[in-house]
């Protein structure tokens, strides 16, 4: 498949993996649990809403094609998106130990002036609401995914830059300041408190330090080698 049958089954392995596990104890909190633990504060009424936020807030969901279309097609790449992936199962599993032992459910939407958004702002937040209960609030998922998912793109966007810095300075760029936006939208969506995004960063910086010793010995013990030392292959 011109190297895209791993990146193939990354994508689905995440939708079974990752995705049915977050929107199942969402649903399970909607239905049936109280909040536990309130991270609100009064700052998180304070900070106003920009309806135009919710695109990039919806752009989280690009962050996963594009990781898998960065990927380098090579033995390395693909060790190193084996390893991202396997992160990124884990946290996302621990963050679902938290919404529904710690369950809180977020109760900031009524601040929202629907007669205020044009069409396609209120398409994108119909979208939102239909899909996505107002519950696991912290760590924000959106925080961790989109922080662990941008840090991998710029590992191989970083090793292509070589061959046209200015292409993919300008796709390095880009990455990032759609991080920003996308955790600032977080709040200004009212999806999310401020406190849901602090433990959303604290929780994939953590995850991503600890990936660090991995991904260097794919480096140091090339990726053949790092294969046969895990058991991936004879």
């Amino acid at each position: 498949m011109g190297g895209y049958r791993l990146p193939l089954e990354i994508f689905l392995i995440g939708i079974i993996i990752v995705a049915v596990p977050y929107f199942a104890t969402n649903n399970i909190a909607n239905a049936y649990l109280d909040t536990v633990f309130d991270p609100e504060i009064a700052l998180d009424r304070q900070i106003p809403v920009w309806n135009w936020t919710i695109l990039p807030y919806a752009l989280l969901y690009m962050f996963y094609p594009a990781t898998l279309l960065l990927c380098p097609k090579d033995d390395r790449g693909y060790s190193e998106l084996v390893v991202f992936m396997q992160m990124l199962i884990m946290v996302t599993a621990f963050c679902c130990v938290i919404f529904l032992v710690l369950p809180a459910e977020i109760d900031l939407r009524d601040q929202i002036d629907w007669d205020s958004m044009n069409a396609w702002e209120t398409i994108l937040f119909e979208f939102i609401h239909m899909s996505d209960n107002p519950w696991n609030a912290w760590p924000s998922l959106h925080i961790v995914h989109s922080y662990l998912l941008a840090r991998a793109m710029t590992v191989w966007i970083m090793r292509k830059r070589g061959d046209s810095p200015i292409l993919w300075n300008a796709v390095l760029v880009t990455v990032w300041t759609e991080w920003t936006l996308l955790s600032v939208s977080i709040l200004t969506t009212k999806q999310h408190y401020l406190f849901d995004l602090l433990a959303g960063i604290i929780v994939a910086h953590l995850a991503w330090l600890a990936l660090q010793k991995t991904l260097s010995e794919i480096n140091d013990l090339g990726p053949n080698q790092f294969a046969r030392e895990y058991g991936w292959t004879d």
